[in-house]
Protein backbone atom coordinates (compact mmCIF):
# COMPACT_ATOMS: atom_id res chain seq x y z
CA UNK A 1 0.00 0.00 0.00
CA UNK A 2 1.07 3.23 -0.62
CA UNK A 3 2.69 5.70 1.63
CA UNK A 4 2.33 9.41 2.00
CA UNK A 5 4.59 11.74 3.89
CA UNK A 6 3.92 15.53 5.05
CA UNK A 7 6.72 17.05 6.14
CA UNK A 8 6.77 20.59 6.96
CA UNK A 9 9.86 23.05 7.91
CA UNK A 10 10.17 27.04 8.93
CA UNK A 11 13.27 28.01 7.10
CA UNK A 12 15.61 30.98 8.96
CA UNK A 13 13.95 34.02 6.48
CA UNK A 14 17.74 34.60 5.88
CA UNK A 15 18.64 31.31 4.56
CA UNK A 16 15.00 31.25 2.48
CA UNK A 17 16.41 31.05 -0.61
CA UNK A 18 19.03 28.27 -0.11
CA UNK A 19 16.91 26.19 1.63
CA UNK A 20 14.46 26.39 -1.79
CA UNK A 21 17.56 25.90 -3.92
CA UNK A 22 18.53 23.09 -2.21
CA UNK A 23 15.17 21.49 -2.12
CA UNK A 24 14.68 22.35 -5.83
CA UNK A 25 18.45 20.01 -6.41
CA UNK A 26 17.04 17.29 -4.54
CA UNK A 27 13.48 17.22 -6.08
CA UNK A 28 15.26 16.68 -9.16
CA UNK A 29 17.72 13.66 -7.80
CA UNK A 30 14.92 12.26 -6.17
CA UNK A 31 12.44 12.19 -9.38
CA UNK A 32 15.44 11.32 -11.30
CA UNK A 33 16.43 8.38 -9.66
CA UNK A 34 13.76 6.91 -7.50
CA UNK A 35 11.51 4.82 -9.06
CA UNK A 36 9.70 4.32 -6.27
CA UNK A 37 8.84 7.78 -5.71
CA UNK A 38 5.34 8.36 -6.89
CA UNK A 39 5.01 12.34 -5.65
CA UNK A 40 8.03 14.42 -4.33
CA UNK A 41 6.30 17.99 -4.20
CA UNK A 42 7.38 21.00 -2.40
CA UNK A 43 4.62 23.53 -1.27
CA UNK A 44 4.85 27.41 0.59
CA UNK A 45 2.76 28.44 2.88
CA UNK A 46 1.62 32.56 3.72
CA UNK A 47 3.66 32.32 7.01
CA UNK A 48 7.12 31.22 5.42
CA UNK A 49 6.29 26.97 6.08
CA UNK A 50 7.80 24.79 3.43
CA UNK A 51 5.46 21.28 2.92
CA UNK A 52 6.84 18.78 0.91
CA UNK A 53 4.08 15.86 0.00
CA UNK A 54 5.66 12.97 -0.73
CA UNK A 55 4.18 9.61 -2.21
CA UNK A 56 5.40 6.04 -2.44
CA UNK A 57 4.89 3.17 -3.86
CA UNK A 58 5.00 1.20 -0.64
CA UNK A 59 7.43 0.92 2.29
CA UNK A 60 10.53 -0.39 0.95
CA UNK A 61 10.70 2.94 -1.51
CA UNK A 62 10.19 4.78 1.26
CA UNK A 63 12.86 3.47 2.73
CA UNK A 64 15.12 3.57 0.02
CA UNK A 65 14.28 7.16 -0.13
CA UNK A 66 15.49 7.61 3.32
CA UNK A 67 18.95 6.61 2.33
CA UNK A 68 18.78 7.99 -1.29
CA UNK A 69 21.30 10.52 -2.51
CA UNK A 70 18.19 12.98 -2.66
CA UNK A 71 17.62 12.97 1.12
CA UNK A 72 21.22 12.97 1.97
CA UNK A 73 21.92 15.97 -0.27
CA UNK A 74 19.28 18.60 1.06
CA UNK A 75 20.29 17.47 4.39
CA UNK A 76 23.99 18.77 4.02
CA UNK A 77 23.03 21.61 2.37
CA UNK A 78 19.90 23.42 4.69
CA UNK A 79 22.13 22.16 7.96
CA UNK A 80 21.10 24.95 10.74
CA UNK A 81 19.06 26.84 8.32
CA UNK A 82 15.69 25.58 9.92
CA UNK A 83 13.90 27.63 12.76
CA UNK A 84 13.24 23.95 14.08
CA UNK A 85 13.27 20.45 13.86
CA UNK A 86 10.66 19.35 10.44
CA UNK A 87 7.48 18.05 11.84
CA UNK A 88 7.23 14.99 9.76
CA UNK A 89 4.08 12.71 9.48
CA UNK A 90 3.96 9.42 7.61
CA UNK A 91 0.36 8.90 6.78
CA UNK A 92 -1.51 5.62 5.54
CA UNK A 93 -4.47 6.20 3.13
CA UNK A 94 -7.92 5.55 3.50
CA UNK A 95 -9.54 5.71 0.31
CA UNK A 96 -13.07 6.71 0.16
CA UNK A 97 -15.88 7.84 -1.87
CA UNK A 98 -14.29 8.11 -5.99
CA UNK A 99 -10.58 6.25 -6.77
CA UNK A 100 -9.46 9.73 -8.54
CA UNK A 101 -10.58 11.90 -5.58
CA UNK A 102 -10.33 9.33 -2.61
CA UNK A 103 -6.72 9.01 -2.00
CA UNK A 104 -3.67 10.80 -2.77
Amino acid sequence: MAIVIVATIFPVPEHRDEVLAAHAKAQQTVHDTEDGCLLYALHEGPDGRLVMIEKYTDQAAFDAHLSGAGLAELRAATAGKFAGPPDLQVLTPLPAGSAEKGIL
